[in-house]
Order: structure tokens, then C-alpha cells, then sequence
């Protein structure tokens, strides 16, 4: 059976995992930079009726690229655990401070994208891991493209960065869903969390539905 899978189909599994974060099912977008996540967590944001998307850019900065674990927890896994709306002040990346406070709902679900969104200390909160199945070169290669060669000198900080994080603290091994881009559509595979035989609290067919 063919492992290509509506993003509508993919939402409506989503929407019937037990809460993980009080009353938020909590989705994490992981993946190398420039592997797609953004689009990606758009799209599927999307098939769930317009979800809240957290975007791990918001809470990094220059000099704290992957030291955004404590303003995660207590401006968003906090409140949402208490069923409360959180409220963030997103990074301004041109001006290099802090801006106004955001508000993010505790909706049924919200996703939060970004690299290391899957990391050890966001874990408990999530109901799903999806992880962006491209190699970290590839994603590399497409992010610099993307960005230009005004950013090339960012790109060679990052990339030591992220290997150093991935490194320390991995995230695709505890992936649920391997979430494959393809030309049309997306491919949904289980993920090596799912494969090990980690305990779920559905069913193995049930979590075979996304990519199935």
C-alpha cells in the first residue's frame, strides 16, 4: 500500500491523539535546516483548520541559536500545560532584540517547527515527532540557495551549530513519522521510535494511518 498520504487524512489522526500538554496535542516539526519544515508545518497547519504554529526562529537568537530550552518551557510549555494561551516575544532577527509579546493559543493542536523541536527536554510534551527526512547536506545546500550569498557567512556558522546540537541531543531516533517531500505530496514512514517498538497509546495500525 502506498505509503503517500493526504495532508487532511494526516490531520485527522493527528486530531484524535490523547492530549500530550494539558489539553494541546503538541506536534513537532523537526528536521535539518532547509529540509522544508516551514512549508511543511504551513500546509499541515492548514489541514487542521488554521492550528497555531510555533516557530522555533521566534524563540532563537544570534548568540543563542539552540539555548531557547528555558524560554520554550516557561513562555509556552508552561501555560499551555495549564490550558492557559502562551505568550512569547518573538526574536526580531533584523533588529537582534526581542519584540512585542505573541500570543499563542491552547488550541486542540499546535505545532511547533524548527530545528531541535524534537529535543530531549520538549519530548514529554509531545504527542507526535515528525521528523523531515532529508540528509543534512541536501537541506544545507537548499537553505543557502534559498537564502543567497548574503547569508553564506550565517549558513557556515549554522551548520557547525546544528551538527553540535544533533550530536548532543539527536531527535530522529525518537521520530514517530519520517515525513518525506516529494514532487507532489508528501511520503509518511514510521519512524525509528515507532519501529523499536516504544510503547504508543494507539495501536501500531493506527499509527500506520498517516502514512498510509
Amino acid at each position: 500500500m502506498s505509503p503517500l498520504v493526504s495532508l487532511d487524512r494526516a490531520a485527522a489522526v493527528l486530531r484524535a491523539l490523547p492530549p500530550s500538554c494539558g489539553p494541546v496535542r503538541l506536534i513537532a516539526v523537526d528536521g535539518h535546516a532547509g529540509s522544508g519544515k516551514s512549508t511543511f508545518a504551513t500546509l499541515l497547519a492548514a489541514a487542521l483548520g488554521g492550528a497555531p504554529v510555533l516557530r522555533l526562529d521566534d524563540l532563537a537568537t544570534h548568540d543563542e541559536l539552540f539555548e531557547w530550552t528555558g524560554r520554550l518551557l516557561d513562555q509556552v510549555i508552561a501555560p499551555l500545560s495549564r490550558g492557559e494561551s502562551a505568550l512569547y516575544r518573538p526574536y526580531d532577527w533584523t533588529l537582534r532584540r526581542f519584540g512585542t509579546p505573541r500570543p499563542l493559543p491552547a488550541a486542540e493542536v499546535v505545532l511547533v517547527e524548527g530545528v531541535g523541536s524534537g529535543r530531549r527536554a520538549l519530548r514529554p510534551h509531545l504527542a507526535r515527532l515528525l521528523w523531515m527526512d532529508r540528509e543534512p547536506e541536501a537541506s544545507w545546500l537548499r537553505g543557502r540557495r534559498r537564502d543567497g550569498p548574503a547569508l553564506s557567512g550565517f549558513w557556515d556558522g549554522w551548520t557547525v551549530a546544528e551538527t553540535r546540537h544533533f550530536a548532543g541531543d539527536p531527535s530522529r531516533p525518537f521520530a514517530d513519522t519520517l515525513v518525506r517531500e516529494l514532487p507532489e505530496g508528501y511520503e509518511w514512514l514510521l519512524g525509528p521510535n515507532a519501529t523499536a517498538g516504544a510503547n504508543h497509546s494507539v495501536t501500531e495500525r493506527e499509527h500506520l494511518t498517516p502514512p498510509y
